[in-house]
């Protein structure tokens, strides 16, 4: 509510005000949520496939029909109200992949299922991709954690993280210094350990591969990323060095950043209380009731209530993990482990970058930012992993 209400405040009911809005928003979503315990579990099951590709419909037609809203195809316009369709993809995926894991005739160790299964995560990554919405995007990178648990090597874990370490490298000091020292480092293995011939051809494929990667993400940044979204890469990787261009950039691109920063130092140890936040109450920080959200409850509960509110999330999310270890059937436990792994993607982004310690990326905090889809996507999310846990003694 601090957050979003301007001027005097007249009423919690005031649907002029975004506060107002949200409490209709809280409201059906216990409606929704009476709904959801009320269904047999085994019929989320039954009819995954059938809201997987309703969310691929609703999806494909944001194309023709979508509203833009700060550079994302990414709402329907519903008269007074927007919805977005990429949130209810997140819980309708993660059905899905359940589905198609759990079936008796997936074997998630083979490559071909591991591929089938990827398709599932991948059609709705790419079409939130093609809207412009790359924070929705990265979400589902975080059903990575459902595949490992189900069995797929762990060297495509490692290999992710390779390429990430990669990429990053390769930004902060240029591919040709990156595959030079990957080359030394490379032929000293090499020498040292007088390799054979067959581990030669290894490490010679594994050089050339890591050229081309890295090749490939320089020519991606400098080719296909939109200028704002390269400046807030370069901001996080400190790249510029120019002390003029560094404080213009502070005045646009890393405004809202400044901003944050500065809400959440201003609340010290204690905050400055509901409603006493200076910044806040002054809006600062733009977009303060979505995406920068934690920067108020940090300015007004300060450092204990901010840390309180990450612990509640992690108590939260390792909470869901043992539920899902629980349970009976895969379809359950690999829903219990999407669900956990969404709310945590969504976690780790908007706190560490409001915090400056990852780039800024648009993107909700959960239960907290403001929001109708989101409220109701995460409702609808979570509530329906508690009605399988509920039933998992009736799953033998």
């Amino acid at each position: 509510m601090s957050a979003s209400s301007v001027g005097e405040f007249t009423s919690y009911f005031d649907l002029t005000k975004p506060y107002g809005k949200q409490l209709v928003f809280i409201l059906s979503s216990l409606i929704l949520i009476v709904l959801i315990l009320s269904v047999d579990a085994k019929f989320y099951e039954r009819f995954a496939s059938i809201f997987y590709l309703g969310s691929l419909l609703t999806l494909i037609g944001l194309f023709f029909v979508g509203k833009q809203i700060n550079g994302a195809t990414s709402w329907y316009d519903l008269g007074g109200m927007t919805l977005q369709p990429s949130e209810f993809a997140k819980f309708a995926t993660a059905l899905a992949l359940a589905k198609y894991i759990s079936d008796l005739q997936t074997n998630i160790r083979n490559q071909k299922d591991q591929i089938r299964a990827a398709i599932v995560v991948g059609l709705p990554a790419l079409l939130i991709l093609l809207q412009n919405d790359a924070g929705s995007t990265l979400v589902f990178l975080s059903l990575i954690f459902v595949f490992y648990r189900e069995g797929i090597p762990q060297y495509y874990v490692l290999f992710g993280v390779f390429v990430a370490i990669l990429g990053i490298a390769t930004l902060k000091f240029s591919a040709a210094i990156v595959c030079v020292v990957l080359a030394v480092i490379l032929i000293i293995y090499q020498l040292f350990f007088k390799r054979k011939k067959k581990k030669f051809m290894g490490i010679l494929t594994l050089l050339i591969f890591s050229i081309g990667i890295s090749y490939s993400v320089q020519w991606a940044f400098n080719n296909v990323l939109q200028t704002h979204q390269q400046d807030r890469i370069g901001l996080w990787l400190r790249l510029e060095q120019n002390p003029e261009k560094l404080q213009a950039m502070k005045r646009n691109i890393s405004y809202n950043l400044n901003e944050s920063e500065k809400a959440i130092r201003s609340g010290g140890t204690f905050g400055k209380g509901f409603m006493d936040g200076t910044r806040t109450k002054g809006k600062f920080v733009p977009e303060q009731h979505t995406d920068y959200i934690f920067s108020t409850v940090s300015e007004e509960w300060g450092f204990v209530g901010s840390s309180a509110v990450v612990v509640l999330f992690v108590l939260l999310i390792l909470r869901i993990l043992h539920r899902a270890e629980q349970q009976k059937s895969q379809f359950s436990r690999v829903y219990g482990y999407s669900v956990a792994s969404i709310i945590f993607m969504h976690f780790l982004i908007n706190i560490g970058m409001v915090m400056g310690l990852i780039p800024t990326i648009g993107i909700p905090l959960p239960f907290f930012s403001y929001g109708g889809s989101g409220l109701w996507a995460f409702t609808i999310l979570v509530f329906i992993f508690l009605k399988l846990d509920s039933n998992r003694l009736n799953e033998w």
